[in-house]
């Protein structure tokens, strides 16, 4: 079956960066669409950035400018770069892949990674 698996969190001073890694194993999917979400303590859930199999990808409006979310379909792979990271960036980020190569979309999630932007 499909497993997530995260890397490259962790503790960054405000204005540094980080890449975020997510690969998946198993079944690999025709189209999807591969992205990040975030959860901050207290709040729900937060569509971070997306990517499709084409190449087409979408962000929330508080990463615009900031982050880069890339994929490599050879690899089953995603990525977000993080530049000029800020004290509301912290949180939890996951690995989300949405089939689209079913009747009805499917998700499927990472363990999260944490993410603590502090001085």
């Amino acid at each position: 079956q499909v497993q997530l698996v995260e890397s490259g969190g962790g503790l960054v001073q405000p204005g540094g960066s980080l890449r975020l890694s997510c690969t998946a194993s198993g079944t690999i999917f025709s189209i999807t669409v591969m992205g990040w979400y975030r959860r901050a303590p207290g709040k729900e859930r937060e569509l971070v950035a997306g990517i499709t199999t084409g190449g087409s990808s979408n962000y929330a409006d508080s990463v615009k400018g900031r982050f880069t979310i890339s994929r490599d379909n050879a690899k089953n792979t995603v990525y977000l770069q993080m530049n000029s990271l800020k004290p509301e960036d912290t949180a939890v980020y996951y690995c989300n892949v949405r089939r689209l190569d079913v009747l009805y979309p499917f998700d499927y999630w990472g363990q999260g990674t944490q993410v603590t932007v502090s001085s």
